[in-house]
């Protein structure tokens, strides 16, 4: 069963009660993310996800962890581009331990200077171990050529600049305007009662501001943009997507589908075609980013310099096929039993529910059932599919950046198109 309360002080609490459960996952979603950040800001959203666990007023950080542990619970949170989330996962009985620690690390953080520097220093290391990653540092570089400035391809951990910059004054002072009851949203899954839930919570939570409501931030504009880090690198990284749809588009389900067929398996097309035939990469798949206003369907492929044209000639080929050709009634199928299965699969997980409830919320505003998503996803057709395709892969939404040795004179020769 699926019940939602909204308490006095704004905030939404959403469950799913399952008896057979022996847990619960609870998690905290505030509507603030990198896309919610200025430029001199940004990392802000993230350094204060880390910084939540470093003690409380209440609490010392080894406290923390160890109340937690002592119960064989999991603590733990990340950071979006358009949320953050604390989550805890206990066994059932442990619920008021678990949302006695999540109110007290977000109404009572301590910030304290020592800590703010220790941590300072970690996600500075952070951000050179994903310098050093080229396949992560090509999802960032890409993010911010495709959205061309805009706040939601920034750095979700920031940048050295910003982090070095943050004070106590600046992380205490964006977490009183963002950490508001009308930006919060909780959600539940497990073995619990919904009454004695909201009764837990609204003690826990009572002193944190109802605030206004949530300011939208102006959607992103889809433009073409190719970008190119030169990097003395064994491999080049590449990154190659157009628009896509926002999370709450009727479409989406063809989108889903979209992805998988195009590059989100092992038996995908990409996959198919550039790693087990030709042998050009590795790694290769397609990913799909929605958000609340915005998408974004992309393809990533790390392959040898000499091989990157070709890779990008091949991707652009099955992308070309996509739009011109419909999809075979067996391979429609196929992929259409993949996200069946995927989706089954994680209703096993408390902590995949708990998510899953939060999302609807916050994107959809209403919960989805199973059955209408799976309704969704067999109704779509191969003529949807080739529509969308049609839709969305065009010249002038072409976003490429490339991360290596690449030779940048000829660069500007490159024939980035779909024809």
């Amino acid at each position: 069963m699926i019940r939602k309360t909204i308490l006095d002080n704004g905030i939404r609490v959403i469950s799913e009660t399952l008896p057979a459960a022996h847990s619960v996952t609870i998690g905290v979603w505030v509507g603030n993310g990198s896309r919610h950040e200025r430029a001199d800001e940004n990392g802000i959203s993230h350094f204060i996800e880390h910084m939540l666990f470093k003690g409380t007023s209440h609490r010392s950080a080894k406290d923390i962890a160890q109340q937690v542990d002592s119960v064989g619970g999991m603590l733990n949170a990340f950071t979006s581009r358009e949320f953050s989330c604390y989550y805890a996962k206990v066994l059932a009985k442990r619920l008021p331990l678990a949302i006695d620690l999540l109110g007290d690390v977000i109404l009572n953080p301590r910030f304290d200077f020592d800590e703010i520097e220790k941590e300072r220093r970690v996600i500075l290391q952070e951000i050179s171990m994903v310098e050093d990653a080229a396949d992560d540092l090509v999802h960032d570089l890409f993010n911010e050529t495709f959205w061309g400035g805009h706040s939601i391809g920034f750095p979700i951990i920031g940048n050295a600049e910003t982090v070095g910059a943050f004070d106590r004054n600046a992380l205490t002072g964006f977490m009183e305007r963002r950490y508001t009851g009308r930006r919060l949203l909780i959600s539940a899954a497990g073995d619990l009662d919904h009454d004695h839930l909201v009764e837990l919570l609204a003690g826990a939570f009572a002193e944190l501001p109802a605030g206004g409501s949530r300011p939208d931030t102006a959607p992103p504009e889809y433009q073409r943009h190719i970008g190119i880090t030169a990097k003395d690198l064994e491999q080049a990284h590449l990154c190659l997507g157009t628009r896509a749809l926002p999370q709450n588009h009727p479409n989406r389900f063809a989108a889903y589908l979209l992805n998988a067929i195009l590059g989100g398996s092992m038996s995908s097309r990409l996959f198919q075609t550039i790693r087990e035939k030709r042998g050009l990469a590795y790694s290769i798949y397609s990913f799909l980013h929605c958000h609340t206003d915005a998408g974004m369907l992309a393809v990533y492929a790390g392959c040898a310099p000499q091989d990157a044209r070709l890779a990008m000639d091949l991707i652009l080929k099955e992308m070309r096929r996509l739009r011109k050709e419909p999809i075979p009634n067996g391979e429609l199928t196929a992929a259409r039993e993949q996200l069946r299965g995927n989706l089954l699969l994680s209703l096993d997980s408390t902590e995949n529910r708990m998510s899953r409830l939060a999302k609807n919320e916050l994107y959809l505003g209403r919960n989805i059932g199973i059955k209408e998503v799976l309704r969704g996803i067999d109704q779509v057709g191969a003529e949807d599919i080739q529509r969308l395709a049609q839709f969305l892969f065009q010249d002038e939404y072409l976003n490429l950046h490339l991360l290596g040795k690449v030779d940048t004179a000829e660069f500007p020769a490159l024939d980035l198109t779909l024809g």
